[in-house]
Protein backbone atom coordinates (compact mmCIF):
# COMPACT_ATOMS: atom_id res chain seq x y z
CA UNK A 1 0.00 0.00 0.00
CA UNK A 2 1.15 3.47 -1.45
CA UNK A 3 1.26 6.60 1.15
CA UNK A 4 0.99 9.83 -0.06
CA UNK A 5 3.23 12.65 1.05
CA UNK A 6 1.64 15.50 1.55
CA UNK A 7 4.41 17.50 2.22
CA UNK A 8 5.53 17.63 -1.27
CA UNK A 9 5.71 20.48 -3.08
CA UNK A 10 3.51 21.45 -5.90
CA UNK A 11 4.59 21.74 -9.88
CA UNK A 12 1.65 23.35 -10.76
CA UNK A 13 0.09 26.88 -10.07
CA UNK A 14 -3.59 27.41 -10.02
CA UNK A 15 -4.75 29.78 -12.48
CA UNK A 16 -8.30 29.74 -11.61
CA UNK A 17 -8.18 32.47 -9.18
CA UNK A 18 -6.43 34.58 -11.17
CA UNK A 19 -8.09 34.55 -13.80
CA UNK A 20 -11.70 35.50 -11.72
CA UNK A 21 -9.75 38.58 -10.52
CA UNK A 22 -8.88 39.53 -14.50
CA UNK A 23 -12.49 39.41 -15.66
CA UNK A 24 -13.61 40.72 -12.47
CA UNK A 25 -11.20 44.00 -13.17
CA UNK A 26 -12.29 43.56 -17.13
CA UNK A 27 -15.68 43.81 -16.15
CA UNK A 28 -14.72 47.51 -13.96
CA UNK A 29 -12.91 48.61 -16.78
CA UNK A 30 -16.05 48.45 -18.97
CA UNK A 31 -18.82 49.68 -16.23
CA UNK A 32 -16.14 52.74 -15.78
CA UNK A 33 -15.42 53.41 -19.56
CA UNK A 34 -19.04 53.44 -20.34
CA UNK A 35 -20.02 55.76 -17.26
CA UNK A 36 -17.34 58.16 -18.76
CA UNK A 37 -18.59 58.40 -22.05
CA UNK A 38 -20.64 61.28 -23.19
CA UNK A 39 -24.42 60.68 -24.42
CA UNK A 40 -25.70 62.23 -27.09
CA UNK A 41 -25.70 65.82 -28.11
CA UNK A 42 -29.38 66.96 -28.46
CA UNK A 43 -30.08 70.62 -30.03
CA UNK A 44 -32.84 71.22 -27.93
CA UNK A 45 -34.85 74.49 -28.68
CA UNK A 46 -34.78 78.01 -27.21
CA UNK A 47 -37.81 79.33 -25.25
CA UNK A 48 -38.72 82.06 -26.03
CA UNK A 49 -40.63 85.23 -24.03
CA UNK A 50 -42.65 86.46 -26.69
CA UNK A 51 -45.97 85.16 -26.82
CA UNK A 52 -46.52 83.14 -30.15
CA UNK A 53 -49.07 85.00 -32.15
CA UNK A 54 -50.42 82.08 -34.25
CA UNK A 55 -54.11 81.29 -33.37
CA UNK A 56 -55.35 77.68 -34.44
CA UNK A 57 -57.99 76.20 -33.31
CA UNK A 58 -58.64 73.30 -30.77
CA UNK A 59 -61.59 71.08 -31.09
CA UNK A 60 -62.08 68.61 -28.06
CA UNK A 61 -63.78 65.23 -28.34
CA UNK A 62 -64.95 63.50 -25.74
CA UNK A 63 -65.71 60.17 -25.28
CA UNK A 64 -68.60 60.07 -22.68
CA UNK A 65 -69.08 56.72 -20.46
CA UNK A 66 -71.79 54.75 -23.08
CA UNK A 67 -69.11 55.11 -25.35
CA UNK A 68 -70.69 58.14 -27.43
CA UNK A 69 -68.50 60.90 -28.67
CA UNK A 70 -68.91 64.66 -28.47
CA UNK A 71 -67.05 67.53 -30.01
CA UNK A 72 -66.87 70.88 -27.83
CA UNK A 73 -69.88 69.36 -26.09
CA UNK A 74 -72.48 68.72 -28.93
CA UNK A 75 -73.22 64.86 -29.26
CA UNK A 76 -71.93 63.64 -32.73
CA UNK A 77 -71.31 60.05 -34.82
CA UNK A 78 -68.30 58.57 -35.70
CA UNK A 79 -69.21 59.63 -39.25
CA UNK A 80 -70.63 63.09 -38.46
CA UNK A 81 -66.87 63.71 -36.46
CA UNK A 82 -65.20 63.02 -39.60
CA UNK A 83 -66.94 65.10 -41.23
CA UNK A 84 -66.48 68.06 -39.24
CA UNK A 85 -62.78 67.41 -38.53
CA UNK A 86 -62.48 67.40 -42.35
CA UNK A 87 -64.59 70.78 -42.37
CA UNK A 88 -62.33 72.18 -39.77
CA UNK A 89 -59.34 70.84 -41.46
CA UNK A 90 -60.03 73.16 -44.68
CA UNK A 91 -60.14 75.98 -43.10
CA UNK A 92 -57.37 75.91 -41.14
CA UNK A 93 -54.84 73.30 -41.82
CA UNK A 94 -52.93 73.45 -38.35
CA UNK A 95 -56.19 73.26 -36.19
CA UNK A 96 -55.69 70.30 -33.43
CA UNK A 97 -58.23 68.00 -31.81
CA UNK A 98 -57.64 66.98 -27.61
CA UNK A 99 -59.20 63.87 -27.24
CA UNK A 100 -60.71 63.67 -23.78
CA UNK A 101 -61.47 60.30 -23.00
CA UNK A 102 -63.62 59.14 -19.49
CA UNK A 103 -62.06 56.51 -17.20
CA UNK A 104 -65.27 54.10 -17.07
CA UNK A 105 -65.65 54.13 -21.29
CA UNK A 106 -63.98 50.82 -22.89
CA UNK A 107 -60.66 52.22 -24.92
CA UNK A 108 -61.13 50.76 -27.99
CA UNK A 109 -63.71 54.12 -28.36
CA UNK A 110 -60.76 56.36 -27.78
CA UNK A 111 -58.32 54.39 -30.17
CA UNK A 112 -61.28 54.52 -33.03
CA UNK A 113 -61.19 58.65 -32.18
CA UNK A 114 -56.97 58.57 -32.49
CA UNK A 115 -57.26 56.45 -35.61
CA UNK A 116 -59.28 58.64 -37.15
CA UNK A 117 -57.54 61.94 -36.54
CA UNK A 118 -54.27 59.89 -37.85
CA UNK A 119 -56.52 59.24 -41.13
CA UNK A 120 -57.35 62.39 -41.59
CA UNK A 121 -53.79 63.87 -40.45
CA UNK A 122 -54.87 66.12 -37.66
CA UNK A 123 -52.49 66.81 -34.77
CA UNK A 124 -54.25 65.26 -31.32
CA UNK A 125 -53.23 64.82 -28.43
CA UNK A 126 -54.83 62.83 -24.97
CA UNK A 127 -56.49 64.83 -22.20
CA UNK A 128 -55.04 63.77 -18.85
CA UNK A 129 -57.16 66.23 -16.44
CA UNK A 130 -59.77 68.45 -16.40
CA UNK A 131 -59.64 71.13 -19.66
CA UNK A 132 -59.06 74.69 -18.76
CA UNK A 133 -57.44 73.53 -14.90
Amino acid sequence: MQVQDDAKPYDTINVTPMLDLAYVLLVVFILMTTASVQGLSVNMPKPSNKPSTEKHPLKVVQVLPEGTLALNGVPVSLAELETRLQQAKAEDAKMSVAIKGDARTQYAKVVAVIDLCNKLEVSMGLVTARIGT
